[in-house]
């Protein structure tokens, strides 16, 4: 019964790569026509096949790998070491979020609609007011929603860690060990986390849509809190990371073959849908979905563990810099955005320039703002500086 209790750099640049997939993904819900909080005047459906292949995972990697840093962090600090941090880490970043990053992007989307025509300092007053008679909620978190679920499933997870550490420790390492490290190890680890998610899209996705307000919103719950928690129990497991390892090929290859497949049917869905003939097409579709979702994090996890367990200071840096980008970039694209899209250019000179001022925006803020203020890091989720002399902290992200 192997624990594995060495640093995982592998998950820390894949880490890395899930964030900046999250930031490309909130420049391209600028150009598709799904509903966003601002919109190109070149959206259209373009960027949709790819956006699709990518929305069904990229959160619930983060879980995942938020997951396997809250073991660690639960062997290194405790349950009440690890609800102060997180409270400080994740709670401070929350508040400043609310108060002052968010506005901006709740201020573009009610002038773009039209129900808003003031300045920015003329609407501030009323974002700050609960009371204010607008279509969207003020204050609000909008894509900071991601902190606040983790932050509130790490402290509802602090009293039981230690029973569970103990557990997968003894009798669930044996468990376990005869499912990922026996001849069917390999299905095992590509069948059974998707399972509780198909039942959440048979049993509670049907009646509780996504909502991110937290108190009524329990389908995103049970799949976000369920790959956390895959990612706890696991974390240092042995088996289930050697069977990681063993199904690299097959992963990919599934992965591949289920995203191409899919893709031809959700290019045509509305007309499947419209189909009395082809309803018997759609829950198998959705099931397939799933099993997509965890075998792209799977593929992930085995080509990580493969090529990108090494430390540097590239991923040390990188490390450090993940939070703040994510708490600051979806307000430079909303802004920049919003801004580009009225300047007449074309649709590639305009995406080229909102790369360059998202990406851009977020390094100069983090590096020359946020990381080397004493006063403004802990609300961005860094930590203090631990003396007068300190220009920098070993980086991990409270994520």
């Amino acid at each position: 019964m192997t624990q594995l209790t060495t640093r995982r750099y592998d998950l820390d640049w894949l880490r890395v790569i899930a964030f900046l997939l999250l930031i490309f993904y909130h420049i391209g819900m600028f150009y598709v026509p799904w509903d966003w909080h601002v919109k190109s005047k070149h959206a259209g459906p373009g960027a949709e096949p790819l956006m699709m292949l990518l929305n069904p995972w990229r959160l619930s990697l983060l879980f995942f790998i938020s997951g396997v840093a809250l073991r660690f962090l639960f062997g290194k600090l405790g349950a009440a070491g690890v609800a102060k941090d997180r409270f400080v880490r994740m709670g401070l970043p929350i508040l400043a979020g609310m108060i002052l990053i968010v506005a901006p992007q709740s201020w573009l989307q009610l002038v773009e609609s039209g129900e808003f025509e003031g300045s920015f300092w003329a609407f501030y007053p009323q974002y700050l007011d609960p009371a204010s008679d607008f279509s969207i909620a003020t204050p609000t978190w909008n894509h900071l929603w991601y902190i606040v679920y983790l932050l509130a499933y790490s402290l509802l997870l602090a009293p039981v860690a230690g029973l569970l550490i103990r557990f997968m420790e003894g009798r669930g390492a044996a468990v376990t060990q005869r499912l990922f490290s026996s001849r069917i190890g390999i299905a095992m680890v590509i069948a059974l986390p998707a399972i509780p998610h198909m039942i959440y899209r048979l049993t509670l996705d049907p009646h509780f849509p996504t909502t991110h307000d937290l108190v009524w919103d329990w389908a995103n719950h049970a799949h976000s809190l369920t790959m956390l928690m895959i990612g706890f129990l696991l974390a240092k497991d042995g088996g289930f990371w050697s069977a990681v390892r063993r199904a690299i090929v097959p992963a990919i290859l599934l992965t591949v073959m289920l995203g191409a497949g899919l893709s031809l049917l959700w290019a045509s869905w509305e007309a499947l849908a419209a189909n009395p003939g082809a309803q018997w097409m759609i829950w198998p579709a959705r099931m397939a979905r799933i099993l997509y979702a965890w075998l792209a994090i799977l593929s992930l996890l085995a080509l990580a563990q493969r090529y990108l367990n090494r430390p540097g200071p590239t991923l040390t840096y990188l490390t450090g810099a993940v939070f703040p980008w994510y708490i600051l970039h979806q307000t430079l694209i909303v802004m920049a955005g919003y801004w580009l899209t009225r300047q007449g250019l074309d649709v590639w000179s305009e995406f080229t320039l909102l790369v360059f001022a998202t990406m851009g925006g977020c390094a100069l803020l983090h590096e020359f703002v946020i990381r080397r203020s004493t006063h403004l890091r802990i609300w961005f989720g860094l930590k203090a500086k631990q003396g007068p002399g300190s220009s920098s902290l070993p980086a991990q992200a409270p994520v």
